[in-house]
């Protein structure tokens, strides 16, 4: 069975100034789609979906998955990653995590487990199939687009360039678009190759960000 996060991210609860959820923020969340999937990883869970959305988001962060940390919390982003990419935005966690301004929508909304190596399975293409575009159809006040990792690259960019590609092509994007890669400290290393990433992307990114914020 899964193991409890080592670290106290679980008790961090967000302060939202919007709790509320949508009709289908809710059926999302009653999902159970990857059941039999999920129980035959090494980590043999029961799904535990993280819908994060409301139609007033100015901002959205499509990203991957959630991890073993936001499985046992229900709270995205709410691990070291979440700090990383908290960090890149210059946002606090009250606003990170207040559904009014960011939604947050991974390319599976359940943490897909480990394989028997212990590495990260990918999301689920069930889950894309079934939910995304219902979700992104509800998503009609966005001004911002952060599209995280190769997998969400490839579904809201449609990108056929590895990552590090698709991130330097950020200029290219329409106005308000920005692709990243994962905030995950596995790309410690790929941030210290890649300097541009901190010393040229992110002032631009933080800059539209707040100004997405004060327009809401």
């Amino acid at each position: 069975m899964l193991a409890p996060p080592e670290l106290p991210y679980a008790v961090l609860m967000p302060r939202s100034s919007d709790t509320t959820t949508t009709p289908l923020a809710r059926q999302i969340s009653t999902c159970r789609l990857c059941a039999d999937r999920f129980a035959a990883t090494a980590t043999a869970h029961a799904p535990r979906p993280v819908p994060w959305f409301t139609p007033k988001a100015r901002i959205l962060i499509a990203g991957q998955a959630p991890g073993a940390r936001v499985h046992a919390s229900g709270i995205p982003f709410n691990d070291p990653s979440g700090d990383r990419l908290r960090d890149w935005l210059g946002l606090d966690r009250d606003t990170f995590y207040d559904r009014a301004r960011i939604a947050i929508v991974p390319m599976a909304f359940c943490f897909p487990g480990y394989s028997a190596k212990g590495s990260d399975l990918p999301p689920p293409p069930v889950c894309r199939a079934t939910w995304h575009n219902h979700v992104m159809a509800e998503l009609t006040n966005l001004s911002v687009r952060l599209i995280i990792g190769g997998y969400a690259h490839r579904y809201h960019l449609g990108a056929r360039t590895n990552v590090t590609q698709t991130v330097q092509a950020w200029r290219d994007l329409p106005t308000g678009t920005f692709a990243l890669p994962h905030p995950s400290w596995r790309n410690t290393g790929w941030l210290k190759k890649n300097p541009w990433f901190t010393d040229e992307l992110l002032p631009v990114l933080r800059a539209r960000v707040k100004e997405a914020l004060n327009d809401g």
